[in-house]
């Protein structure tokens, strides 16, 4: 099967390439940098923002994996989580009418926050888009999180609000539910995903802060907001099955590798390592879909 993987150069995207090709499917990943094509995986050059090349991305495509957004904070996300979503069905409708499966987050439908608003706009474009789809929601991956801590600890002491629960998952994970709904018979539906346990905020930090090997002094508070009411309330969390089995402290803390016979595979960085996932990149938001659209180069 042919897919074409969109946000391919985001945090999820650099997980459900391989993961797709691994699988044998022939990967055709957009990018607005050109990039050298390699046996399993053709790069191909568009800008969904503005809809050019994407018309060619997608001719003689089976499958479409949709998994660029501006992420969550970036200024004009619309513009590639609305318009760009609309250019895409537009150019799949007139080429074939591929499958199209669409990335959102759990609780769209049930946070007051303006960027899962724009999520929630996208999925009903998608539903409306007279293809044949599917929408995987997922809760927060352990890299948001990672990151947002990160930002954090630039503080002398770290607001904590106990009450809070969060259901992380990892990306890795989340690309293998990815290929095994690329790899099923297509459905029209929304299929949620979450990682294998609830944590509140205050094991999360610590975990963190031992993970990190940081000192920082964790201040009690009650976050305000409607926002950290609905968290409060759990309505980013799912109970759907099946889910991930890897945990946060697993996340932090790895297993040592397994010795593998394949040379190849033993000494390349995973898709989600921290060799490939800078900690401290201004420009990379994470917030359950993946941000894979890259800013224009500035001249």
């Amino acid at each position: 099967m042919r897919i074409l993987v969109t946000g391919a150069t985001g945090t999820l995207g650099r997980a459900v390439v391989p993961a797709l090709a691994a699988a044998g499917h022939t990967v055709r990943a957009l990018s607005r940098t050109a990039r050298d094509s390699r046996k399993d995986v053709e790069w191909v050059w568009g800008d969904l923002a503005l809809g050019d090349g994407v018309a060619d991305a997608l001719r003689e495509v089976d499958a479409v994996v949709h998994l660029a957004t501006s992420g969550r904070g970036a200024r004009g996300a619309g513009g590639v989580d609305l318009a760009g979503t609309r250019r895409l069905i537009e150019a799949a409708r007139a080429n074939g009418s591929p499958h199209l499966l669409f990335t959102s987050v759990v609780g769209v439908d049930r946070v007051p926050d303006r960027y899962l608003r724009t999520k929630l706009e996208a999925e009903r474009l998608v539903r409306e888009s007279g293809l044949s789809w599917t929408i995987l929601r997922a809760t927060q991956f352990h890299q948001w999180l990672d990151r947002m801590l990160h930002r954090y600890a630039a503080f002398p002491v770290l607001p904590v609000d106990r009450s809070l629960a969060w259901q992380p998952v990892d990306v890795g994970e989340v690309a293998g539910r990815i290929t095994g709904l690329v790899n099923s018979a297509p459905g029209e539906g929304v299929v949620e995903y979450g990682g294998p346990q609830l944590i509140d905020t205050d094991a999360l930090v610590r975990t963190w802060l031992k993970a990190r090997r940081l000192r920082r002094p964790c201040l009690h508070l009650r976050y305000p907001g409607k926002v950290a009411a609905a968290v409060r309330e759990r309505r980013l969390t799912t109970d759907a099955t099946p889910a991930g089995t890897i945990a946060w402290h697993e996340y932090l803390f790895p297993p040592p590798p397994v010795p593998s016979d394949d040379f190849a595979a033993e000494h390349t960085a995973s898709p989600t390592s921290p060799a490939t996932q800078p900690e401290r990149d201004p420009d990379v938001r994470v917030y359950g879909g993946d941000e894979g659209y890259e800013r224009p180069t500035r001249g």
